[in-house]
């Protein structure tokens, strides 16, 4: 598969000197995207990280999630790192003109604006596959077409209309998951898409239109509840109240008041918990012999063995488990993150510099794309972007001259 425009990114910061000239999966790929929010820039940030040139089209006073605070505060250096920043006021005729000059030079161009914005100014896909038939468009949308689609969606809708609240909270409960779990996995599902079709491109030598949706997101990953539900004619109770497929598989509360998970999700780890733990008796009794007779006896299993395990640290038993290769996780929280062992030596956090705020240029860790690629992790070519960083260096490669460029950012229409 080749692509139309040659990649201007420097080499991966993270990546080892033999991977530094090695190229990326999708070096040479242009993709523009018109996004804010989390759902389409998680989309750019994939194609980014694996080596697409990714151009962000900000309106002039910038993607508002560059000043959010609270929960929102991590959401653009999260997910705009290796692309380049373009202000363009697409209100301008001046603007306009000069955003479908740079839409025309994508292989993928990708939105997630309410239905209609995009037509409105001649930047959708009918408009633009007029002048370029290659192109993959990308829309990132609450609903597909249908009914809903003229809805507005967030994270937190879908969630509670698509059951997936319902599934994590306790009964009577509702309660969204602790991430953007929608926006990030629609913005993945956006770039999967884009991906099929430049295969498919390679082939037909056409591009398509690709719709990436948070409410239909969000049902497939409910599914196996559905799923649970079409098998065996029982509703899925919530996740705090479920009826667990093991008997073993919880939080337990030890020593120091601490937390642990623990599982054992055979017979055979339940035989091994029991020889670890010194627990003769349990391995011996015939009404826990097998996986489905302990989940029959999981009433008055359960609180023998938080009463045994409450003498216990959380650090021995995550010891004994982890010695006998069994199941275990501390409840960690994302601040401790930054301190875990395993990510720290395979990799998994660089630095970043900030873009925004207060602490604008200095620097914060961040978490790369999960995933290698010939051995190497996927690493920050580019720091994500102030405002306009790019908007001259890209519009002299779209032929504008310095002195245009100029007046442009003098009448407001770049900046």
């Amino acid at each position: 598969m080749t692509f139309d425009h040659p990649s201007s990114a420097s080499p991966a910061s993270s990546a080892s000197p033999e991977s530094a000239s090695r190229p990326l999966p999708l070096a040479g790929l242009r993709v523009i995207e018109f996004t804010h929010m989390v759902m389409g820039p998680t989309c750019g940030m994939v194609l980014a990280d694996l080596g697409a040139e990714v151009i962000k089209v900000e309106p002039v006073e910038g993607d508002r999630t560059r000043h959010l605070l609270g929960a929102g505060a991590g959401f653009f250096p999260m997910f705009n790192r290796n692309k380049k920043s373009i202000a363009i006021d697409l209100r301008s005729p001046a603007g306009l003109e000069a955003a479908r000059k740079l839409a025309a030079s994508a292989d993928v161009v990708a939105q997630n604006f309410k239905p209609g914005v995009m037509a409105k100014y001649g930047l959708d896909y009918a408009a633009l596959s007029q002048v370029n038939p290659r192109l993959v468009y990308v829309n990132h949308t609450g609903f597909l077409p249908g009914p809903y689609e003229h809805r507005t969606a967030l994270d937190e809708v879908v969630q509670m209309m698509g059951g997936l609240a319902y599934m994590t909270g306790r009964p009577g409960d509702p309660l969204r998951a602790g991430t953007s779990v929608n926006d990030i996995m629609g913005g993945m599902f956006g770039a999967i898409g884009a991906m099929a079709a430049l295969m498919q491109r390679g082939i037909t030598g056409r591009g398509q239109e690709v719709d990436s949706a948070l409410f239909e997101n969000n049902v497939f990953l409910v599914g196996q509840h559905m799923m649970q539900y079409a098998v065996t004619g029982q509703p899925a109770a919530p996740m705090p109240d479920r009826i667990s497929s093991w008997a073993l598989y919880d939080v337990f509360s030890v020593k120091d008041d601490e937390q642990i998970f623990l599982a054992a999700v055979s017979d055979a780890q339940w035989t091994t918990f029991c020889d670890a733990m010194g627990y003769a008796d349990l391995k011996a009794d015939p009404l826990l012999a097998t996986n489905n007779d302990r989940v029959r006896a999981r009433s008055t299993l359960m609180p023998d063995l938080r009463r045994r395990l409450a003498s216990h640290s959380a650090a021995e038993l995550a010891a004994i488990f982890e010695k006998h290769g069994l199941p275990f996780a501390p409840i960690s929280r994302p601040e401790q993150l930054f301190d875990d062992p395993h990510l720290n030596a395979t990799g998994g956090l660089v630095d970043i510099t900030l873009p925004d705020g207060e602490r604008a240029g200095q620097t914060a860790r961040t978490t790369l794309f999960p995933l290698r690629m010939d051995g190497q992790r996927l690493g920050v070519r580019l720091q994500p972007p102030v405002l306009g960083q790019h908007t001259a260096e890209l519009m002299e490669q779209l032929g504008y001259s310095p002195e245009q460029v100029l007046a442009l950012q003098a009448e407001g229409a770049v900046a």
